[in-house]
């Protein structure tokens, strides 16, 4: 009489064949890992990629940001090693630890009073032909 009671409560179960379809309960694990393909690992790969030949192409001469924040110019160049100059000190760094080279004739923001000035003017210029202030 015992056992009856477990048979009770442990259910029917599922009828053979009749469930649902497989592969429809897979679509929406297969639409998550797409989703992380496009959106996190796809972009990591590509600046992986960039950072790697952007090390590869670090010759003498080059000023550079190391990881730690340091600026510097490449003064020796050896396999996995550069030798940055300092201004009075040289340091030997992984080439690994760059992150970044630096080109010095592309300053974004560094603009100066006189270049401000005729950006004004160019703006007045424009309000005056729309007559508007």
């Amino acid at each position: 009489m015992l056992w009856t009671n477990v048979a009770y409560a442990m259910g029917a179960g599922q009828p053979a064949g009749g469930g649902a379809n497989p592969i429809a309960s897979f679509v929406p694990l297969i639409l998550m890992f797409a989703i992380f393909y496009f959106l996190l690992i796809r972009p990591q790969q590509k600046k992986a990629k960039e950072h790697k030949a952007m090390l590869e192409s670090i010759k003498k001469g080059d000023n550079v940001v190391t990881a730690g924040g340091i600026y510097a110019r490449v003064f020796e160049v050896q396999d996995d090693v550069l030798v940055l100059d300092l201004g009075e000190t040289k340091v030997r760094v992984g080439r690994s630890f760059v992150s970044a080279v630096i080109d010095p004739k592309a300053k974004k923001d560094d603009k100066k009073p006189a270049d401000k000035k005729a950006a004004k003017d160019a703006d007045k210029k424009e309000e005056g032909k729309d007559g508007q202030k």
